[in-house]
């Protein structure tokens, strides 16, 4: 099916404008010309009647003799039973119609009125022709006046818009050829400080967006590869060992081997995984949870694995949310105290004011100031944490993070009292 053919919006605007114009032109015309003709029937009148009032004076005063004199005006005198008794040299061949208005006379239109006598009526026809041809005229002219008129207000729309959009065409062929690999290029911005250059400006921040988005998603690549590279090539190491000195290497260490860097490897994907559902907003299975519960769950894991951990500062809160994430969340943030707490981790739960405030504390070397943003970032570790050991896969505080976003909070980094790091967790209460 071939697609519809499109008129351009330099077209639709100027068709607008144009019929509103035409619209308000025609309205106007006809209520010039309505007006113009009730004034020039009225005045016609007016002067009949007074032509009228004037010869039915002389009538009374000088008899019928006032009315046969008369060459130039269309006069008849009737008496009361309706028969002409005097009638003026114009109208003497025939009989005036003896009604009043516009009537037609002798192949001609004409104004009749009455006016009443001592005895009988005296009826005067005014020819109306020339006011006729003078309206007619008129007409003409507001006719010729509105087409020209409409056609002069489309050349100038058409003109005006077609400039006016000019940059818009120039920002779109601009944009066309911005591909994938050219997101740097950026659209010139006019100097109007109009809603042109605004449009230019939200185009560029769009595609600073679009670039930002683009080169933090090959980032993501390359490190998400790099860290999964690291396992295979521990195991692929390990296997060739086996495979040229198989007298050194026991089936035992190798399947070890295989073990840990398979489920280092299961880790990676499991939070690759995550963070791809939390930034596509996957539902999530909503309910009430007790973050006080994921806490001490949490200070009761790492004491088993041999940490001191202070959870004095536990009190009772709830939020509307998936348990799983937001357990997810506490754990990540404990897993990173215990890593990087010298002797003590401390983990509070605070409700107030409709906000629940979860707090997670260790007595490590801290953040700088400067790092407490990009912790926050894929695959980010500090230098003192760049061992694989000691720090991860660098995706726990970012997978903190996205969580506490989707269940509408945030987290900050902040001095800790026991003198290495907070990280504190706003949520929102429980609904």
């Amino acid at each position: 099916m071939a697609e519809p053919r499109r008129r351009s919006l330099r077209t639709r605007i100027t068709a607008v404008a144009t019929l509103v114009v035409a619209a308000a032109l025609v309205v106007g015309a006809l209520a010039f010309y309505g007006i113009l003709s009730a004034s020039v029937h009225d005045a016609t009148v007016r002067a009949a009647e007074t032509r009228a009032e004037q010869l039915a004076a002389r009538i009374d005063a000088e008899g019928l003799s006032a009315v046969t004199e008369l060459d130039d005006d269309l006069a008849q005198v009737l008496d009361d039973e309706g028969r002409v008794v005097a009638a003026s040299e114009e109208a003497d061949s025939a009989d005036l119609p003896d009604s009043e208005g516009t009537v037609t006379y002798d192949d001609e239109p004409m104004l009749v009125v009455r006016e009443d006598l001592d005895d009988g009526t005296l009826l005067l026809a005014v020819p109306v022709e020339d006011d006729q041809q003078t309206l007619a005229t008129v007409a003409m002219l507001l006719s010729v006046a509105v087409v020209a008129v409409v056609a002069l207000v489309a050349g100038i729309t058409w003109w005006v818009v077609g400039r006016a959009l000019r940059p818009v065409s120039r920002i779109r062929a601009e944009v066309d050829d911005i591909t994938a690999d050219r997101l740097d290029r950026r659209v010139a911005v006019p100097p109007s400080g109009d809603e042109i250059a605004a449009l230019a400006g939200t185009m560029n921040r769009m595609l600073d967006r679009l670039d930002a988005a683009a080169t933090a998603q090959r980032r993501f690549v390359s490190d998400a590869s790099h860290e999964l590279r690291s396992p295979l090539a521990t195991i692929r190491q390990h296997a060739e060992l086996a495979q040229v000195h198989p007298e050194a290497t026991s089936v035992d260490d190798l399947a070890g081997v295989v073990h840990d860097e398979g489920l280092r490897m299961q880790e990676l994907v499991d939070a690759l995984l995550l963070l791809t559902r939390l930034d596509e907003r996957a539902v999530m299975q909503r309910g009430d949870v007790d973050v006080d519960d994921l806490a001490l769950a949490e200070a009761n894991r790492l004491r088993a694995a041999g940490a001191v951990v202070d959870a004095s500062g536990v009190h009772a809160a709830r939020v509307t949310g998936d348990a799983r994430l937001l357990g997810q969340l506490v754990r990540n943030l404990a897993d990173n105290a215990a890593r990087h707490a010298r002797t003590a981790v401390a983990i509070g739960v605070l409700e107030r004011d409709g906000r629940v405030l979860l707090t997670v504390d260790d007595d490590g070397a801290g953040v700088p100031f400067a790092e407490r943003e990009r912790i926050f970032e894929r695959f980010v570790r500090l230098d003192e944490a760049r061992a694989r050991d000691a720090g991860g896969s660098g995706l726990g505080l970012a997978i903190a993070r996205a969580i506490a976003e989707a269940e509408g909070g945030s987290i900050r980094v902040e001095d800790s009292p026991l003198g290495g790091a907070r990280f504190a967790v706003d949520l929102p209460g429980a609904r």
